[in-house]
């Protein structure tokens, strides 16, 4: 149902269009949100409605969640959190399929291709109202698929409860999450594809993650790295180079700095061997393990956050990478530049993280407490701080 601006949505996007810093004009927010510039105008001056689908992108554009734009907000509680049941009703009958159509398959191929572009750009608002559907009809196709179809169904069923996890478990939703890894888990093998299978076992470091369960979950990705295949072409370089870099990250939870390292040295080396790219859903390279030293240094803390500093000196991840993984490298580095007392640069490393993907920083915990934290020691700029703050509920 389309928001009146005479209410106030037109104003409130003039707001926060005019509180970006450099202020950014109504050309650039027409740019950036893929809307025409008279549509913005009449919006801001009350003279049109704004549909969900185009206040979302608007609101995606001034980094900010688009119930800050609507009259009609309530309590900090997001169009995805309403969402999330949807995902696990559609996830309970996954063996009990109805009889609804289904597409051709090389329609479906597309709609999955497309939700994982979805997940790697943090467009979770998307991912909530497309998958609970498209679930479905996978579900539906795989169960009536004959059995030479039903392998490449099966990954398609992976792919898509990798894109339904995103969102479960970046929202807080960890049982969900749980019960997504294992259908992923029993989907898999019927795939045949040690590439996926890999995938599967990375993603799977969430439940571990989840659960503070870091010796476990260290001990499950070394298995996995037992059990993937030799490094010869680049998605296997890149598959195995993956599991390391995420074996280093949850070695750092668990303050094992020797296994972090020699798991950074192994991604690093595979790293070089290949160019950065998205693999198997997976994004992998030289550039994303450096994003994953800064994870594995504020993990082990003390001395090791210094480096952190001293890269974020000299380099900053490029546009080209995935936006969820640009955005967490900006959340990593406040939290490093809040321990060193450097309350001014934190305060932009948040900032930069909700310009490139803010239902991703938004959803993060590690936002909250920072944000929270700069809040109460620091006087200047009050107003931009309780912004913030308000926006991603920190308390």
């Amino acid at each position: 149902m389309p928001a009146r601006t005479k209410d106030g949505v037109g104003s409130r996007i003039a707001y926060y269009r005019s509180a970006v810093r450099p202020k950014m004009t109504q050309q650039q927010l027409a740019e950036a949100a893929c809307v025409a510039l008279g549509t913005i105008r009449k919006i801001e001056r009350g003279e049109r409605g704004v549909g969900d689908s185009t206040l979302e992108a608007i609101a995606d554009a001034l980094g900010v969640d688009p119930i800050r734009l609507r009259t009609d907000r309530g309590p900090a509680h997001t169009r995805v959190h309403d969402a999330l049941p949807a995902l696990s009703a559609a996830i309970a009958a996954y063996d009990i399929p109805d009889d609804n159509p289904i597409r051709p398959l090389h329609e479906l191929r597309a709609t999955i291709a497309e939700a994982a572009r979805w997940r790697l750009a943090a467009q979770y608002t998307l991912i909530v109202r497309n998958l609970p559907d498209l679930l479905a009809e996978l579900a539906r196709a795989y169960h009536q698929a004959s059995t030479g179809r039903r392998g490449e169904l099966a990954g398609l069923l992976v792919k898509a409860y990798r894109a339904a996890d995103a969102v479960a478990y970046k929202f807080g939703a960890h049982d969900l999450s749980a019960r997504l890894i294992e259908l992923m888990r029993w989907a898999v093998p019927e795939t045949g594809d040690p590439l996926l299978t890999a995938s599967v076992a990375y993603v799977r470091t969430e439940t571990f993650f989840a659960a503070r369960a870091h010796a476990p979950g260290l001990r499950a990705l070394e298995q996995a790295l037992d059990a993937s295949p030799a490094p010869d072409t680049a998605p296997q370089i890149a598959a195995r180079g993956a599991l390391h870099m995420r074996a280093a990250v949850i070695a750092g939870r668990a303050r094992d700095a020797v296994a972090a390292t020699a798991h950074l040295n192994e991604a690093r080396a595979l790293a070089d061997q290949v160019a950065e790219n998205v693999y198997c859903g997976t994004a992998f390279g030289p550039d994303t393990v450096r994003i994953h030293e800064v994870s594995v240094a504020v993990s082990l803390g003390d001395e090791h956050v210094g480096r952190v500093i001293g890269l974020a000196r000299d380099w900053r991840p490029p546009k080209g990478l995935p936006a969820e993984r640009r955005s967490g490298f900006y959340i990593e580095l406040a939290r490093a530049q809040m321990w060193f007392g450097l309350a001014d640069d934190a305060f932009e490393s948040l900032k930069a993280a909700r310009r490139i993907a803010p239902q991703h920083t938004r959803e993060h915990p590690w936002v909250r407490e920072d944000a929270a934290t700069l809040r109460r020691l620091k006087r200047a700029d009050a107003e931009s701080l309780t912004n913030f703050a308000e926006w991603c509920a920190a308390t």
